[in-house]
C-alpha cells in the first residue's frame, strides 16, 4: 500500500437506516470496504463515515440496539400508525464529522434495503450541502434494485447499478484524473482484505467466503445482486479470518454468505477443520442463515468445535408444497435431521434460530401457524420474519397482482413492517398474534 503525495481523496459513506424498526445483527459495510481497500492499494486516499457505526446498547457478542432518532414519516406510508426513524449517528454528528476531514475529491455512497432509502437521501442531501459541486456516486442493493428509481430521485450525480467493479474505478479515474495502477480487468473487490481499519474502535467483523448462491428461491435477488456462485480458497478464508482477530483484537465475526454450507466438503469441511487445527479462538455467527439439508453429524461437530455461537437456519415453511415452489433448499426430513444432529453435539434447541417467512403473496395464516409449530416440534426456536417484496425476483411480479401497495413505482412499500401483502387470510393483526405467541 503507498499514498501518491497529490492522491485524491475519497470520501465513503454508509448511511443511515430508516425504518420503523431496525437491530444491528453484525452490520457492516462489507461492499464498501473492499472498495476502500481497493482504492488504497491503487493510491487514494480514503475517509470512511459508518452512518450506523453507533449503538445505544450491545450484547455479549457485539450485536445490539442502534441509536434512534425519530423523524417524520415520508408521505406513502404516513398513515402506518409506527414511529419511523433514522437508526445510527445524530445528524449533528455527521455534521462534525464533516468539518473535520479535508474537502473529498468525489463521495461514494453505499445503499442497503430499497425502503431504506430515506436515509440515502438524506445522507446525499447532507453531502451536496457541505461538500458543494463534488460529485456524488451511489452503489449498493438499492441502486442495483431500484435502478432507475435511484436515478430519477436520489440526487446523485452517477448511479452504479451491480457489483461495479469495473465501472467504478473507470468513473473515478475521470473525475479525478488519477489513474488506477491495477488494470480494470484485474480489479475485483473481494481479492483484498475488507479495510476493517477504518473503524477507530470495532467490536466484530463479517466475512464472506463467496459470491452469489446456486440457488435460485423465487423470494430472494442474490441471482440478479450477484449472479453466478464463486468461492475464496480455504488458506484464504482461514487467513482472513486470522488476521481479522490478530489485527484487530476481536472475537466476534459474521458470515454473509448466502450459501456457506453448500457442498460442505469442498468448503466450509476443509475451513472448519482449519481452524480447529490452528486452535483459532472466535465466536462466529450466521445471520444470513445456514442451508440445513446440509448438516449431517459430522458438520454439526465441527460448527460447534470451531466456535459457531449463533446458529441461524433457513426454513421459510414446513408446507412442503411451497418449499418446491420457492426453490427447494430444504424438506422437513433433513430440516429434523439437522435439528437433531445440532442438539446432539451440545447446541441447545432454544439457541437454534430458525427462520419463518410470513405474509407472502397468497400464504395463510394457518400455513405459518403450522410451521411454528413444526418448528417447536423440533426443539428449536421459531424466528417470524416479514416477506419483503424484491425487485428482479419471480415472486415480486406476483406479489404486484395481489398488494393493496404501488410495489412496482415506491420502494417504501416494500417494506416488511407494513406487511405489503396481507389479505383476508394473513391480516397485520394475525401476523401480531402469531408475533407476541413466540
Amino acid at each position: 500500500m503507498f499514498h501518491v503525495k497529490h492522491s485524491p481523496h475519497i470520501l465513503l459513506i454508509n448511511p443511515w437506516i430508516a425504518d420503523f424498526a431496525a437491530y444491528n445483527f453484525w452490520i457492516k459495510p462489507l461492499g464498501l470496504l473492499h472498495i476502500a481497500s481497493l482504492l488504497r492499494q491503487n493510491g487514494f486516499r480514503i475517509t470512511l463515515i459508518d452512518c450506523l457505526d453507533f449503538q445505544t446498547k450491545t450484547n455479549e457478542y457485539g450485536a445490539g440496539k442502534f441509536y434512534k432518532t425519530k423523524i417524520k414519516k415520508p408521505l406513502p406510508i404516513r398513515s402506518i400508525p409506527r414511529h419511523y426513524g433514522l437508526y445510527g449517528l445524530p445528524e449533528g454528528m455527521l455534521f462534525e464529522k464533516f468539518s473535520r476531514i479535508a474537502k473529498p475529491d468525489a463521495i461514494c455512497i453505499t445503499s442497503g434495503m430499497t425502503y431504506w432509502y430515506p436515509g440515502l437521501f438524506k445522507a446525499i442531501e447532507m453531502v451536496k450541502h457541505f461538500f458543494k459541486r463534488v460529485p456524488v456516486i451511489v452503489g449498493g442493493i438499492y441502486a442495483t434494485l431500484c435502478y432507475e428509481h435511484a436515478v430519477r430521485y436520489s440526487g446523485a450525480d452517477y448511479v452504479i447499478p451491480g457489483r461495479g467493479e469495473s465501472e467504478l474505478p473507470k468513473l473515478i479515474s475521470e473525475l479525478t484524473g488519477f489513474q488506477f495502477q491495477t488494470p480494470n480487468s484485474q480489479l475485483r473487490t473481494g481479492d483484498s482484505y475488507p479495510a476493517f481499519d477504518l473503524y477507530p474502535y470495532l467490536k466484530y467483523a463479517a466475512i464472506m467466503t463467496s459470491r452469489g448462491c446456486p440457488f435460485h428461491c423465487t423470494y430472494c435477488a442474490s441471482d440478479f445482486l450477484s449472479p453466478g456462485f464463486s468461492r475464496k480458497r480455504t488458506f484464504e478464508v482461514v487467513e482472513e479470518i486470522n488476521q481479522s482477530i490478530i489485527r484487530y483484537d476481536i472475537n466476534n465475526i459474521a458470515f454473509y454468505d448466502d450459501a456457506l454450507l453448500v457442498e460442505p466438503e469442498t468448503h466450509i469441511v476443509p475451513i472448519l477443520k482449519e481452524l480447529i487445527r490452528r486452535e483459532i479462538q472466535c465466536n462466529f455467527h450466521t445471520p444470513n442463515g445456514l442451508h440445513a439439508r446440509q448438516i449431517d453429524r459430522e458438520l454439526a461437530t465441527l460448527l460447534f468445535r470451531a466456535g459457531f455461537k449463533t446458529i441461524r437456519l433457513g426454513l421459510e415453511t414446513s408446507d412442503e408444497g411451497i418449499q418446491i415452489e420457492t426453490g427447494g433448499k430444504v424438506d422437513n426430513s433433513k430440516f429434523r435431521e439437522a435439528i437433531e444432529n445440532l442438539k446432539r453435539v451440545g447446541y441447545l434447541g432454544e439457541t437454534i434460530g430458525v427462520y419463518i417467512l410470513s405474509g407472502m403473496p397468497g400464504q395463510r395464516v394457518e400455513e405459518v401457524e403450522e410451521s411454528i409449530a413444526f418448528v417447536k416440534d423440533t426443539g428449536a426456536k421459531p424466528i417470524l420474519t416479514e416477506y419483503s417484496p424484491i425487485p428482479h425476483t419471480p415472486l415480486f411480479e406476483k406479489a404486484k397482482t395481489m398488494s393493496q401497495f404501488d410495489l412496482e413505482n415506491e420502494p417504501l412499500f416494500h417494506n416488511n413492517s407494513i406487511l405489503p401483502c396481507q389479505w383476508e387470510e394473513f391480516t397485520l393483526g394475525d401476523y401480531k398474534r402469531l408475533k407476541d405467541g413466540l
